[in-house]
């Protein structure tokens, strides 16, 4: 115990300040790992001083607490090695504050670029218009009877119920064009 506190008084003020915020923000970035890797969260409970109305999702966050977190980590760290290679305090301190920002800037495009992956897996039905189908179940003429029809829609392959303004009959296993979607739900397909 005396060696580390013997290292700590051999330190001149501006390690200490580097050292002091290395330590506890390194702790809490390993912490902040550890959890994100077994699948535990962090929470802290906490109002904001603003309201933010949007709704396009999550936008690039920039001032979050794990950039917060991220910033003083690295920001302690580069300064650290900045010192032990004798550049001077203004030098360091420039050095660590773009080193921080950086640090700041990538992680918040990582979870602003991870968020635009995400996809709602709702099937927008309009997506079929002119895409080519077969029939699965026989469609009769002049919208007779209400069929189905096999469609790839949205890169899946979907079962949809189907209508024709033709005049014969589709029967299973026709190759048919889908033309136009009917109150929302319905297409409309012809052989033609």
């Amino acid at each position: 115990m005396s060696n580390l506190s013997e290292w700590w008084n051999s330190l001149d003020t501006i390690r200490q300040i580097y050292w002091g915020i290395a330590i506890p923000f390194s702790l809490i970035f390993l912490i902040q790992m550890v959890l994100t890797f077994i699948g535990g969260e962090m929470e802290i409970d906490g109002d904001a001083d603003f309201d933010v109305e949007s709704d396009s999702g999550v936008g690039f966050q920039f001032f979050t607490l794990k950039n917060f977190i991220g910033f003083f980590t690295i920001f302690s760290w580069s300064g650290i090695a900045a010192l032990d290679s004798d550049y001077s305090t203004a030098t360091t301190l420039i050095i660590s504050t773009i080193s921080g920002l950086i640090m700041m800037t990538l992680m918040a495009s990582l979870f602003y670029f991870f968020s635009k992956l995400t996809d709602s897996g709702t099937m927008d039905i309009n997506n079929a218009k002119g895409a080519i189908a077969e029939v699965y179940m026989r469609i009769h003429g002049n919208r007779s009877n209400i069929g189905k029809v096999l469609v790839k829609v949205q890169g899946s392959l979907r079962e949809l119920e189907a209508i024709t303004d033709d005049e014969e009959d589709l029967p299973t296993g026709s190759v048919v064009n889908v033309k136009d979607v009917i109150n929302d739900n319905i297409l409309l397909v012809s052989k033609n």
